[in-house]
């Protein structure tokens, strides 16, 4: 009797564990099939983001943008601690780490409150545009701020167009000088590009021999500087050429000039000169420009459309062995299917500026679609890019210094490119050279085997 209870109850509890087993494989089976499900809508999600984002650039990549060089040494330093820069004040202290942590985890930036409300409120983001390649000048990795001139001083704001009218033909023709209001334009007097100007010789002896391989225009020629104006403003514009960004294109070309460049410089004010004129169509009016100057002067590939940020003094400015610099912004517009092309160029000048005038670029940046214009003209060339020079707090010597120290860092870049594009225009010759004399040498030797043969026929 106790046998047969012994056996019932060895029997009742085998059953009970098969059927917790059964459980438990049922629950597992569940939940691998609930992860596959998961990692799958996972996957195809990205793919939909990733074909509706109209900015192809990853999040990492303007993640690890926002991060100086000196984070990533301190980060190898960890493990090499000779790799440490012992004068420098380590990117890992607890405020630094605390902020790129949150942002990592939040996508919001607390040194910007800007980047909180983005996520909430409807047009806040169209502010933010990506940070491609770093820039010293600009540790908190704040955004440019751009927003439409107050009324040019000495003229009064005229009616805008309609939204969806069109842009009307006109404009002011290529190379116009300024339109004589207030202070002469410094750059009037053998402005490059004019008449007067048939090119310049740089001291080492390089010179385009005339010919115009540069573009300096202005898409906001109105956007002004305050130390330049009789009343400033929180967003000040203004007519004058010697007192608005035309000002910087005059200080910018006359160096490009002096480094051997052929440069012409635009100072067509459409807002002056347009009938029906819509700020909206900035773009549209300076791409006419650049589209009838690329005709009229085959040599141009170099394209700088020059503005000037909204932001005050303290941020815009930068200080290097004791002298005073306008900072800089480099913008690629991500709406050109090859802007990756444009990035590189900008990178190489804000490569250049880095190791030259650290603490003066606030990075590469760029911008969608929905972020503003998102092209920039920049599908015309590989080498076109927009330079924000200062602010509007600026006085005119910061300006001309960092106009000066572009010229010279974009004419270095050109003029190894020239040097690149001769070296490989004479490999592609020689190697043409060499297949011909193989061909001629197989051919001449054939010919012999022959005459040889008939002999001895």
């Amino acid at each position: 009797m106790n046998n047969r209870k012994f056996r019932i109850w060895n029997i009742a509890r085998l059953k009970r564990k098969v059927m917790e087993g059964l459980s438990m494989g049922r629950t597992l089976i569940i939940l691998m099939l609930g992860s596959l499900i998961f990692f799958i809508l996972l996957g195809l999600g990205g793919m939909a983001e990733q074909r509706m984002n109209s900015s192809p650039v990853s999040s990492m990549k303007g993640l690890a943008a926002s991060l100086s060089s000196h984070f990533f040494i301190d980060m190898i330093g960890m493990e090499m601690p000779h790799m440490t820069a012992s004068k420098e004040t380590s990117s890992f202290s607890g405020e630094k780490m605390s902020t790129f942590v949150f942002e990592l985890l939040t996508s919001v930036n607390p040194r910007d409150p800007k980047s909180l409300l983005a996520g909430e409120l409807p047009g806040m983001k169209a502010n933010q545009p990506v940070q491609l390649s770093h820039g010293s000048g600009n540790e908190d990795g704040e955004a440019p701020a751009d927003y439409r001139p107050d009324p040019a001083e000495g003229q009064a704001e005229g009616d805008p167009a309609d939204a969806g009218e069109e842009p009307s033909q006109g404009g002011r023709g290529i190379g116009n000088e300024d339109n004589g209001e207030d202070v002469p334009d410094e750059g009037t007097e053998d402005e490059p590009g004019s008449k007067n100007n048939p090119g310049s010789t740089s001291k080492d002896g390089k010179s385009t021999n005339g010919k115009k391989a540069v573009l300096i225009y202005h898409s906001h020629p109105q956007e002004a500087y305050n130390p330049l104006l009789t009343h400033p403003s929180d967003n000040p514009g203004a007519v004058s050429p010697s007192k608005n960004v035309m000002l910087v294109g005059s200080f910018l070309s006359k160096r490009l000039e002096a480094n051997g460049i052929g440069t012409l410089h635009d100072k067509s004010d459409y807002q002056s000169t347009i009938e029906g004129y819509n700020y909206n169509f900035s773009y549209k009016y300076s791409r006419q420009m650049v589209m009838e100057a690329m005709s009229q002067n085959d040599g141009i590939n170099y394209l700088i459309d020059i503005h000037r940020d909204s932001q005050r003094y303290n941020k815009t400015t930068a200080t290097v062995n004791g002298v005073n610099y306008a900072k800089v912004y480099f913008i690629i517009g991500h709406a050109n299917e090859n802007w990756r092309q444009n990035e590189a160029f900008a990178s190489k000048i804000n490569a250049k500026l880095e190791k030259s005038y650290p603490g003066v670029s606030r990075g590469v940046w760029g911008k969608s679609a929905d972020q503003g214009n998102g092209e920039y003209n920049q599908s015309l060339s590989p080498n076109s890019i927009l330079i924000e020079i200062g602010g509007i707090d600026n006085t005119k010597e910061e300006l001309q210094r960092t106009a000066e120290a572009l010229a010279d860092i974009i004419a270095d870049v050109y003029w190894q490119e020239q040097e690149a594009e001769k070296a490989s225009v004479k490999k592609d010759n020689d190697q043409t050279k060499k297949q011909s004399v193989s061909a001629g040498t197989k051919g001449g030797s054939k010919k012999g085997t022959e005459d040889q043969a008939a002999k001895a026929g």
